[in-house]
């Protein structure tokens, strides 16, 4: 069983690096490693004691130290090591947290490591891409775990009703949520987000409708506020009121998770990980996943990337390789498989995809499929500028909440949101010499 060890982000644990006191049967001291779990709690942590006793067993001359963080807590428990000292050798981040941390020298890049280990060429390519688009080199500061995709929830049960098919393109999704719409029996085709969290799943329609694969043009300036952005965004904007709710404006994720399974909505936009949410209520025969329509018949899909989990190596830990070693174990096809399957999210190792429960679970088998397609376009989100959540979130959502009430149209939204990243995109250039 690994050792638990949960601490506060203001807490800095500099003793956990160190070595020595358990020994091997033969007598020989262990060589002591250390590892930070991002999203320590009652979900993840019992999923990593399993990978880390695994790991133990295939190595038993190793003893990992496990540190768990809470999610809230990690970025300034990593902020405040990589300030004062006291990283682990080991741990786990996202590309949301990447940029940061690569450029205050905390992570060392694992290209040439992944190229002559077992990993080599197991990795989902569209998965490395979004890691290697987070830093201003392109190098890969972590190796990937998993990732998510956004998807469109449906009632399966009102199709079947309706005769209708799942729709595979955007002329069609929008021909299905009008012929759901029954507002006489309290039944609205769709559901749109409209506080907070909004603006990622506003933008996963726009590109989605327009094909639009690049977030910059080669100039730098965002492509956000395209025409065919704008377009698209007007036809989202016209099913508010006529098949939603009217309380979209000012719904969030659990007001909108609670009308969709309190069984008034027909398809709801969010990801991967609220399918649990949905079995509970509706059950699993009454709830399907359906990927992000096709612009056109036979065209490949546009999807927004989404944040990766992976394990970073610390440039400044001890034992880089033995460091290395855990992280390319965890993302091995066994314990990627299991970490995936435990989580619910796509795994990054390939191999992983033929595996039984994948086939299970439509969800996740629908997912792989379109990470795994040659023709998907993926959008890659600049997570990577620190200006990105103020600028997609605390400015944005409030003129969004206008586009929808009718109070300004959908081009000043997307004016807005385009300006400032294309304005933080150069700053960030400047500052990193590209």
């Amino acid at each position: 069983m690994a050792k638990r060890l949960f601490i506060s982000a203001i807490v800095v644990m500099t003793a956990l690096s160190g070595c020595g006191g358990e020994t091997t049967p033969s007598g020989d001291a262990k060589t002591k490693i250390t590892f930070w779990d991002d999203n320590g709690g009652p979900a993840r942590t019992p999923v990593w004691e399993h990978i880390i006793a695994e790991f133990e067993k295939a190595n038993p001359t190793v003893d990992v130290q496990y540190v768990g963080i809470p999610i809230a807590q990690a970025q300034q428990k990593y902020d405040t090591a990589i300030a004062g000292g006291g990283l682990p050798d080991v741990g786990g981040v996202s590309t949301a947290m990447l940029g940061n941390m690569v450029a205050r020298k905390a992570l060392d890049p694992v290209d040439d490591k992944i190229a002559a280990g077992a990993l080599n060429g197991k990795l989902n390519e569209q998965v490395v891409t979004t890691v290697k688009a987070t830093v201003p080199d392109g190098k890969t500061y972590m190796v990937p775990l998993s990732t998510n995709m956004g998807v469109f929830w449906y009632r399966t049960d009102w199709l079947k009703e309706a005769g209708l098919e799942p729709p595979q393109t955007w002329d069609a999704f929008f021909t299905t949520v009008e012929k759901l719409t029954d507002k006489d029996n309290n039944r609205n085709g769709f559901t749109i987000r409209g506080a907070a969290g909004s603006i990622a799943q506003m933008l996963e329609v726009v590109y989605g409708q327009s094909g639009i694969t690049e977030i910059f043009d080669a100039t730098g300036k965002s492509t956000v506020n395209d025409p065919k952005n704008v377009a698209a965004l007007e036809r989202l904007v016209k099913l508010y009121k006529a098949h939603t709710p009217t309380a979209d404006v000012t719904n969030d994720y659990p007001k909108m998770v609670a009308q969709f399974d309190g069984g008034s909505i027909g398809i709801m936009q969010h990801n991967l990980g609220s399918y649990n949410d949905h079995v509970k209520t509706l059950g699993a025969d009454k709830v399907a996943a359906l990927p992000v329509p096709r612009p056109a018949e036979g065209a490949g899909r546009v999807v927004l990337s989404n944040p990766v989990a992976g394990i970073g190596v610390f440039s400044s830990g001890k034992n880089k390789d033995l460091a290395f070693k855990f992280a390319e174990f965890a993302a091995s096809k066994e314990m990627d498989s299991y970490w995936a399957d435990k989580t619910g999210v796509l795994p990054a190792n390939t191999d992983v995809n033929g595996e039984a429960w994948i086939g299970e679970r439509q969800h996740i088998a629908a997912a792989v499929e379109v990470l795994n397609d040659p023709a998907t376009k993926i959008v890659q989100m600049p997570y990577y500028l620190p200006e990105f959540n103020a600028i997609t979130k605390t400015d944005a959502e409030p003129v969004f909440q206008k586009v929808l009430l009718g109070e300004a149209p959908a081009s000043q939204l997307l004016d807005q949101i385009a300006n400032a990243l294309t304005e933080a995109q150069a700053g960030w250039k400047q500052r990193n010499g590209g």
